[in-house]
């Protein structure tokens, strides 16, 4: 237990000469936004998610099939933005493909000003959100969340995806029996980065305004991206690994 700890603080406070350098913890931030946005997608836009595409494919199934509660347009509108926005992630990562500090500074410039876009959007349109308010908010948070999936595929970081957990989960379990390292660190605290994103997120709009998850994923992003921004000048080994 003493050597997973120590894993999980390297994770959360590397040093410059690992491999991915900074990028760990700012993974984690990410991974929390995914929380706190998708939060404020399934609660205050119907059921959709704009960052979890293996469940608006199920809720397209679902509403073909008939099922209540769920939308055909809303759900492939979710799929298509996610799709464009990991289209122009790729396209920009590529760009940037010889520094990773440079690279997260880009795509996360785009992500941040989509979000605050979407922020924008749902300041000024009653909830619960319905017609063309609802479909822009999806459309400007689905491209958002293609945007960082591209990102976090081009950094590379193992076990830091920033959305999709179920390969994460089936790592710990399956190698239950070396229960240490920094591997298992990481699964742990981007499990853990999820859910404390998530349970923020229901928070703010089950009991607070309905926007407020939004409201907190730009605070985060605008502290990452100011972070992303110091890491662009770096000279470190990380930037460039292989």
């Amino acid at each position: 237990m003493l050597n997973l700890l120590r894993a999980m603080w390297t994770v959360l406070v590397p040093g410059r000469d690992q491999r991915d350098g900074p990028l760990p913890p700012v993974l984690l931030v990410l991974t929390v936004v995914t929380g706190l946005i998708d939060a404020f997608s399934y609660l205050s836009l119907g059921h959709v998610f704009v960052a979890n595409m293996t469940g608006n494919i199920v809720f397209v199934a679902f509403a073909t099939a008939g099922a209540a509660g769920f939308s055909v347009t809303a759900s492939l509108l979710a799929l298509g933005a996610f799709l464009v926005g990991a289209l122009v992630g790729g396209r920009v990562t590529h760009r940037f493909r010889d520094h990773r500090g440079r690279m997260l500074r880009a795509a996360l410039t785009l992500h941040t000003v989509l979000v605050v876009g979407g922020l924008a959007a749902a300041a000024v349109s009653p909830a619960p959100y319905r017609g063309s308010a609802l479909y822009l908010l999806i459309a400007l948070l689905g491209l958002a969340m293609g945007i960082q999936n591209a990102l976090a595929r081009s950094l590379a970081v193992p076990d830091l995806t920033t959305t999709v957990l179920t390969m994460t989960l089936t790592g710990l379990a399956a190698e239950a029996p070396e229960f240490s390292g920094a591997r298992t660190a990481r699964r742990l605290l981007a499990t853990a980065a999820l859910f404390i994103g998530s349970l923020m997120g229901a928070y703010a709009a089950l009991r607070g305004w309905s926007a407020l998850p939004l409201l907190l994923a730009v605070a985060m992003l605008g502290v990452t991206l100011g972070v992303a921004y110091a890491l662009a000048r770096s000279r470190g080994a990380w930037v460039n690994p292989a």
